[in-house]
């Protein structure tokens, strides 16, 4: 009964600690904007780069992937099973992405992620670091699915823990889930682009073909309005 009364609380809190929005927080206090009005319209570190201050996203960066690796970590020191700390690990990253302190409008979850690998398999946040990087350089956000993907594959290669492979998965759908749900952005009437904005969104995480003209978007510009 212990261990469960102990796992409860530790997975209710990495929730609430990953609901806290400090990209959104960092646009109020730094620029006083909205974030969820700029760019993807997503409360994360790369709209910080692009609309706050690129100096931004390293406290940003650094409290996001913290926000997993403490209930994580918090879970093993406490004696708890892997299972029940990427649990908790796993509620700080639905946190960031659907937070409750801003009515669930929140980022993509990709630091958090790397906060719970930091503490349970490092060598797949240096692989996911390494896949983000990728997809920085050439734009391209299916690199994110790749890195993920392919996590498996390095985890049996080098030995690493059961928890890789189910965790990597409950990842990934949750990737796409954030990516079709899009902070609740209304899709168009009409069929054929309804089609091709959802498969943007799952393969390019955007409305639009243009990366440039969506990540640039303000409030004032054409291309902040809604397709």
């Amino acid at each position: 009964m212990y261990n469960e009364t102990v796992a409860f609380v530790i997975i209710s809190s990495g929730y609430l600690l990953g609901s806290i929005p400090s990209a959104y927080i960092a646009g109020r206090v730094l620029r006083g904007i909205d974030l969820r009005r700029y760019g993807s319209g997503t409360v994360s570190g790369s709209m910080v780069w692009e609309h706050v201050g690129r100096w931004a996203i390293v406290p940003v960066g650094l409290f996001d992937i913290i926000k997993a690796s403490l209930p994580t970590w918090l879970a093993l020191r406490l004696g708890l099973s892997s299972t029940v700390a990427a649990a908790a690990g796993l509620a700080a990253v639905v946190g960031h992405i659907w937070p409750l302190f801003l009515d669930f409008h929140g980022g993509r979850g990709l630091s958090t992620m790397l906060g719970i690998w930091l503490v349970l398999f490092p060598p797949g946040a240096a692989w996911m670091l390494l896949f983000l990087f990728i997809g920085w350089r050439l734009r391209s956000a299916v690199w994110v699915l790749i890195g993920l993907g392919t996590l498996p594959v390095l985890s049996h290669l080098i030995e690493g823990p059961d928890i890789v492979t189910p965790l990597s998965a409950l990842m990934l759908g949750l990737t796409f889930l954030k990516r079709l749900e899009a902070n609740r952005r209304p899709l168009t009437k009409d069929l054929s682009e309804r089609i091709r904005v959802i498969l943007r969104r799952l393969f390019l995480d955007r409305d639009i073909p243009s990366h440039e003209d969506w990540i640039r978007r303000t409030p004032g510009s054409d291309q902040s309005r809604r397709p």
